[in-house]
Order: C-alpha cells, then sequence, then structure tokens
C-alpha cells in the first residue's frame, strides 16, 4: 500500500503526545534477567542447564528431560521488581500453554500471564504487570514428544530494589535445643518483611558465623564446656537488615575430644571442567575444601556416564579427586556400566575402595563405626543373588562385632525416597537390617536431590528409634525432580549441595551446604542410639 502524508492540527498533535510519552516508558524498561541465578525442574543433560537460558546467547539453551510434565524455570531478579515484558525464544521443544508467575519470596506465587495457544517460535509478551523477586515460567502442555526447550529467555521491567528501604522485624523466641561437646541447636521465630525475608545471619559472641534460609541453624566446630552467646538477625533482598534478636547462652557439654567434620555426597563428575559455567562438580568440591573436612564420604556414581578410567582421570580426579587420600567411596550403578563392570572403579580408588579385596568395607573414626555397602549387589535382587547374599551375612557380623556407641551406614540405592527413582523394595532386606541393628545414620544417592527423614522403621514410618536417612545426590551430575513427598519426609529439595556431618562422641547433627557456601537446611542434634 501506498503511504499517505497527512498533516494534523496543533491540537491533534498536542492529543498525540502522551502516546509519545508512554513509549518513552516502555523504552525504559531494562533487562533484568540476564546471567541471573535460574532454577529449574529438571534438564536433559549438563549440556542444556538452566543458566543457558538468560546467558545472552541464541545458540545455548535449557531443555527439562523429555516426556514429563509439568516443568518450570525460576529466574532470581536479584530484587524486588516490576516486569513489564518477557520474551521467549523457544527451540523445536516448545510449550503450547504456559503461565507466566511472580513471587517476592520464591514460596508464594501470583499468575501474571497465561498461554492457551503456543505456536512456538519468538513469544514476546508485553504489557505485564507483576511485582516480585523472582519470575516463573511454568509449563504445561508439550507441542513435542520430547521436554520444553528455550534458547533464551528475558525478562524486561525496573528495579525496585532501591525503594525497599524497610528492615525484615527483628528474630524472636531464640532457643538452643540439643547441645552437644562441640554443637549447638538454634531455633527462632520467623521475621516478617514488607517484600520477603531473604535469610539469617548467626551471631555467636557478636560475630556472624554463619547464614541459613530457614529459622534454624546447627552451630559445630565448638570447644567442650565453653559458653557461647547467639543472636540472630534478618536480612531481606535490598540488603536490608533488622535488629538482632534477643540474645542467649549456651555452654556445650564436657569431653568433645572425638568430635570431627565429614562432607558427603554422591553422583558427582559429569563430563565437564571448570572452564564450563555451567560445570557443578568443580564448584561442590570447593565447598568440601571449605569444610575442612577429617574424611570424605561419596555416595556411589562417582563418575559419569560410563565411568571409564579416562574419565576419571579427566574429570573427577581433577576435582574431587584432590580429596582421594582421606576419602571412603562406595560405587553406584554407573561404575558398573564400564567395560569390565566397576573395573575402572577399582582401578582408579585401589585400596581405598577396595581395603579387604571386596567393595564393601568399614572404617572407624572417633566414636563411630562407617559401613560402606555396595549396593549394586543388592540391586538385580536379593534372593536370587548369592553375592549379596554374601555380603548381607558379612554386613550382619560387622554390625555384630562393632564396638563403637555411634553408627553410620552408606550405599547408592536408598530404600525410600521422593525423587525420580521411587522407593526401592530390592533394598528393603537391607535397610531392615539397619533398622534391626540400631544404626543411627544412612547416607544414599541416586536420585539427584536432597532429601532428609526423620528417623524410620523397617516400614518407613517416622520412629525415634530408626536411623536418619539422607539421600545427598546433588554432587554435581543433572538434577532431578522432587515428587510427591513421604510422609516421614523432614526436607526434600532439587538442588546442588554438599552434606557437613557434624560427628561428636554420641551424637551427631547434619547441614547441606549450597554452591554459595550457605546452609540450605539444618537437621537436629540426634543422639546415638
Amino acid at each position: 500500500m501506498k503511504a499517505r502524508t497527512r498533516l494534523l492540527p496543533l491540537g491533534a498533535a498536542v492529543i498525540l503526545l502522551p502516546t509519545l510519552l508512554s513509549g518513552n516508558a516502555q523504552a525504559a524498561d531494562v533487562l533484568l534477567s540476564q546471567n541471573k541465578p535460574v532454577i529449574v525442574s529438571s534438564v536433559e543433560s549438563s549440556s542444556y542447564a538452566g543458566a543457558l537460558a538468560v546467558d545472552g546467547k541464541t545458540s545455548t539453551r535449557w531443555a527439562s528431560v523429555e516426556g514429563a510434565d509439568p516443568q518450570f524455570i525460576r529466574i532470581d531478579l536479584g530484587g524486588p521488581s516490576a516486569v513489564n515484558r518477557v520474551k521467549l525464544n523457544w527451540e523445536a521443544a516448545y510449550a503450547t500453554a504456559y503461565k507466566l508467575e511472580v513471587s517476592n519470596d520464591g514460596s508464594a506465587w501470583t499468575s501474571i500471564k497465561s498461554v492457551t495457544n503456543g505456536n512456538g517460535g519468538t513469544d514476546d509478551l508485553t504489557g505485564l504487570s507483576g511485582k516480585g523477586r523472582y519470575l516463573r515460567l511454568v509449563a504445561t502442555k508439550r507441542a513435542t514428544s520430547y521436554g520444553y526447550s528455550l534458547w533464551e529467555m528475558q525478562v524486561y521491567g525496573t528495579s525496585d530494589s532501591s525503594s525497599d528501604t524497610q528492615a525484615p522485624t527483628a528474630p524472636t523466641n531464640l532457643k538452643a535445643g540439643s547441645i552437644t561437646a562441640s554443637t549447638v541447636d538454634l531455633t527462632w521465630t520467623a521475621s516478617t518483611d514488607n517484600v520477603g525475608v531473604a535469610g539469617y545471619e548467626v551471631l555467636r559472641n557478636g560475630q556472624v558465623v554463619g547464614t541459613t534460609e530457614s529459622a534454624s541453624f546447627a552451630d559445630t566446630g565448638l570447644t567442650a564446656a565453653t559458653a557461647y552467646t547467639y543472636s540472630v538477625r534478618a536480612k531481606d533482598a535490598a540488603g536490608n537488615t533488622s535488629a538482632a534478636s534477643g540474645a542467649i547462652q549456651a555452654t556445650t557439654q564436657a569431653g568433645g575430644g572425638s568430635s570431627f567434620v565429614l562432607a558427603a555426597s554422591g553422583d558427582i563428575a559429569e563430563q565437564c571442567t571448570a572452564s564450563s559455567s555451567s560445570c557443578v562438580h568443580p564448584k561442590t568440591a570447593n565447598l568440601v575444601g571449605q569444610m575442612n573436612p577429617a574424611a570424605v564420604i561419596t555416595m556411589g556414581d562417582n563418575q559419569y556416564d560410563d565411568a571409564h578410567i579416562e574419565d576419571f582421570t579427566k574429570y573427577f580426579d581433577k576435582t574431587w579427586g584432590k580429596y582421594k587420600s582421606i576419602m571412603h567411596p562406595i560405587p553406584g550403578n554407573h561404575e558398573t556400566y564400564d567395560d569390565t563392570p566397576l573395573g575402572a572403579y577399582k582401578k582408579y580408588f585401589g585400596k581405598i575402595a577396595t581395603p579387604n579385596g571386596k567393595t564393601y568395607y568399614s572404617w572407624e573414626m572417633g566414636n563411630w563405626h562407617f559401613v560402606a555397602i555396595d549396593s549394586t549387589e543388592f540391586s538385580p535382587g536379593l534372593a536370587a543373588n548369592a553375592v549379596s547374599d554374601e555380603q548381607l551375612n558379612w554386613i550382619k557380623q560387622d554390625l555384630k562385632n562393632n564396638t563403637k556407641p555411634c553408627v553410620a551406614a552408606y550405599y547408592h540405592h536408598p530404600r525410600y525416597t521422593s525423587g525420580d527413582h521411587g522407593d526401592n523394595d530390592k533394598m528393603a532386606t537391607l535397610w531392615e537390617t539397619m533398622v534391626g541393628n540400631k544404626v543411627d545414620l544412612v547416607l544414599n544417592g541416586h536420585d539427584h536431590h536432597y532429601e532428609r527423614f526423620f528417623p524410620q522403621n523397617a516400614d518407613g514410618d517416622k520412629d525415634a528409634a530408626g536411623p536418619v536417612q539422607i539421600i545427598g545426590g546433588g554432587g554435581g551430575a543433572t538434577l532431578y525432580p522432587v515428587k510427591t513427598e513421604h510422609p516421614a519426609t523432614a526436607k526434600a529439595i532439587s538442588t546442588y549441595g554438599v552434606l557437613k556431618l557434624n560427628m561428636s562422641e554420641n551424637a551427631f547433627s547434619t547441614q547441606l551446604i549450597g554452591l554459595d557456601g550457605k546452609t540450605i537446611d539444618s537437621s537436629p542434634t540426634y543422639t546415638c542410639h
């Protein structure tokens, strides 16, 4: 069509002026999402991590696991923000139905846009009106048999952080729970904030000794028979800090000569190096170093995908391998995928993993007895597997001969899990053995998430006389989603991190330390059975 030019009277030009101003206001929006922290429900592999959807490159992408609904990608905008526009650049695996949600705290979500007829390509969603620190895309219907895949997700708007000057309320009701010679458990009533509480700082004798996102914290590595003064203060996303809570004093018990810290994780080294920002196992290895542990436990699947010796030396050895001299590993199913099942695992670890010629063994430290179990022998089916019968008999005799007051066991396949693999009936006899022998702590991997259970009996019901089971599958491999939680689950979250185990002469407590060095979860202090 031929363009037409028409002169407007001055009055008409004045009428158009507000429209022009509105356009300028929209242009003032800035890109809020680029290179910001991202959490996703799942990834197809480490090559398609969530961070690749906000890296500003249209040649990299996030891709979820295939054939599963719903899936989400969540972006932390760094502070309270007004969201006016979201631009989605879909790969061929797009969503025909999805919604956009905002949240101040990452927990309570408000929908700001729903799409039910998506056709892929680029969705440029304008005219939005959302406020919050977090923005989440929840995809509910796939266009293909694959998953969901985004080349890039861009969030535009304005940051409200500078306008948030209101500090959270001070934490109240600070209490010391279980106290040992080296640990003090702290709990308090959560603070409130006009936007949202981002976390808490824990002060010991006036100095910050830790941070946590929850209203609890386990202070560890303390001196026996010593009085400590504690207080807590809250912070929000804009950096506003509350007044400190009322101070309390806690005195550790006498003794404590046998206290120590362990680091533990499973499902660790993907075939990637620190040169890739999406490679996680170098980051979790750094967390281990920060803990300065007396020993390191691995719960299987140390190296992916088929655990060949060249993979161990090229990847695992460059990161977690630096702690090999203090490591007590066990194998997972991926170690059996080598050309000779467990061949590279045995070659790489040597006598560390097979001190008695078997892939199961026990060791001791302080007042603790540790049983390292090869659950790959159980997974084919207990009744028909003579090797697993041999190992089970050894486990029972080892526990019978134990003289230490505290016992921990670790093996790859969990009996109970809210993760992707689901409960494993083939581990039932092994779990019953743990319960029957008064084992205090059981560590597992296999499902790539973190899950801490309350003490359980043989049926998986809450029972103070049973072991505390913890799944620590966030050592570096691609995360799995958490599904319906078990009734005995205390905390479950799909996240990377390393377990910090605080072991004393007659008790223990655990913490999950995230990639940012902050405590994601703390257990109570449990007294050994």
